[in-house]
């Protein structure tokens, strides 16, 4: 049987700590490849919040509890071309997808679990480092925005 389609929605969550230490994976498909956490839906009406919340239990461990470790929407969302040797992922004809931006504050001693399937490695850097680091430019942005996104949480 033919795996579905990929839905051209996804999420890209930034791990950070309160001093803006950024987690970073590498990808085990594409070693060298450096990101945050990101997915598409499931299906069309999973919410933008579920999928961030799946996605970074999937690829971290983590969990967002809703109390001690709180997922943010940033309401941002990026519009930006599949890479080609992606594409065959998708539907016939689509060649974009939409990115809705999330961010989540966690200790720094937090347990990190990765998906070997997904990933191989991670690490933490200040957030200017991990920007530097990053494939995606728009995941780049996202950790360059952080400071503004983040002053004044609790």
């Amino acid at each position: 049987m033919n795996k579905p389609y990929k839905i051209p929605v996804s999420v890209l969550v930034v791990i950070h700590t309160a001093d803006l230490q950024v987690l970073l994976i590498e990808r085990a498909a594409n070693r060298g490849y450096w990101q945050s956490v990101t997915g598409s839906l499931d299906a069309p009406d999973e919410p933008l919040l579920a999928t961030a919340a799946r996605e970074l239990v999937e690829e971290t461990g983590i969990v967002a509890d809703g109390q001690r470790i709180v997922l943010r929407d940033w309401h941002l969302s990026n519009v930006y071309e599949i890479y080609p040797v992606w594409r065959h992922r998708y539907a016939p004809g689509v060649t974009h997808n939409t990115e809705h931006v999330f961010s989540v504050e966690v200790p720094r001693d937090i347990v990190v679990t990765l998906s070997p399937r997904e990933h191989v490695d991670h690490i933490w850097l200040p957030h200017l480092a991990a920007a530097d680091k990053c494939f995606s430019s728009s995941n780049a942005e996202a950790i360059l925005q952080l400071p503004r996104q983040t002053r004044g949480q609790v």
